[in-house]
């Protein structure tokens, strides 16, 4: 069990798949969108790339922003023709994450690391004089909706949040593990043996900001029951599980009517509560336009 604990990491985390992921990065212009690359120090000084990719002039701040929290192989480039989609048909900016360990970050990924890793990145866009902070949008995939749900179940970041968009994400690593492993030993493990433990279905009750649960029926890594489960016990009062027939783990942004009925939520969502864009803080990080 020892040796299970210390190779768990790469089991869980596939930063260099497909090869040379952790050199080659394709950028949101590739795609036809500006961008400014953005790198700031996670809390423990970690220095962590993203993309920030920003509607056209004074738009820019009257439309909501998502935070793209990413699975767990390849690196954010790797997201862009999805991002493009949110671009294009939600019409909003879009802050992309590369966790440590993935793409141009520095580190080594671990769950702590990654939960930081998103912190940081929601108070940058919590410092930016150019978003609508009312509208801020947390959206993770697979791995990353466990961190998004980490994120969301902490009252000092859910104040930051006005929506969450969970895609095809798992209840807990233990429990995945019996899914992918099938050791039937793993069915009696103490929760101490696994580094990496991912407690969603645990952290899930104390989440209260809209939600929207995305699950493919198709998806052939995690068993879609988990979103249903993860819907059920979520602690908002606004919550939504959509459920698309052909949709596969990471494809399921191809499926008809996918941006459709995320835009659907967040009209749903702003009608019932009022927003208006608020007075920002000046920007305490540097960044480079491209």
């Amino acid at each position: 069990m020892g040796i299970f604990y210390h190779i768990e990491d790469n089991l869980l985390f596939h930063p260099d798949m497909p090869a040379h992921s952790r050199i080659f990065v394709p950028v949101p212009s590739m795609f036809g969108m500006p961008y400014e690359s953005v790198n700031i120090r996670s809390s423990d000084g970690t220095l962590i790339h993203l993309f920030f990719i920003r509607q056209p002039g004074p738009l820019a701040i009257r439309v909501p922003t998502v935070l793209f929290l990413h699975g767990n192989a390849g690196n954010m480039g790797h997201r862009l023709q999805n991002v493009l989609g949110m671009y294009q048909n939600l019409q909003c900016n879009v802050l992309m994450l590369e966790y440590r360990g993935y793409g141009l970050s520095q580190g080594n990924p671990t769950e702590a690391g990654l939960c930081m890793d998103a912190k940081i990145a929601l108070d940058y866009l919590a410092s930016r004089s150019d978003i609508n902070h009312k509208e801020i949008i947390v959206f993770g995939r697979s791995l990353g909706g466990a961190v998004a749900i980490d994120l969301a179940s902490q009252l000092e970041y859910a104040q930051k949040i006005w929506c969450l968009i969970l895609e095809n994400t798992f209840t807990s690593i233990p429990e995945m593990a019996k899914v992918l492993i099938g050791w039937r030993l793993l069915h009696y493990l103490p929760l101490f043996v696994y580094k990496n433990k991912f407690l969603s279905l645990n952290k899930i009750g104390h989440v209260t900001v809209p939600t929207l649960f995305i699950s493919g029926l198709a998806d052939n890594l995690v068993p879609p029951r988990m979103m249903s489960e993860l819907h059920q016990k979520c602690g908002s009062s606004n919550k939504q599980l959509l459920q698309f027939e052909v949709g596969t783990h990471n494809e399921t942004w191809t499926s008809p009517g996918y941006y459709h009925s995320l835009a659907t939520f967040l009209r749903d969502a702003r009608v019932r509560r009022g927003i208006d864009p608020p007075s920002s803080p000046p920007l305490p990080f540097s960044v480079e336009s491209v």
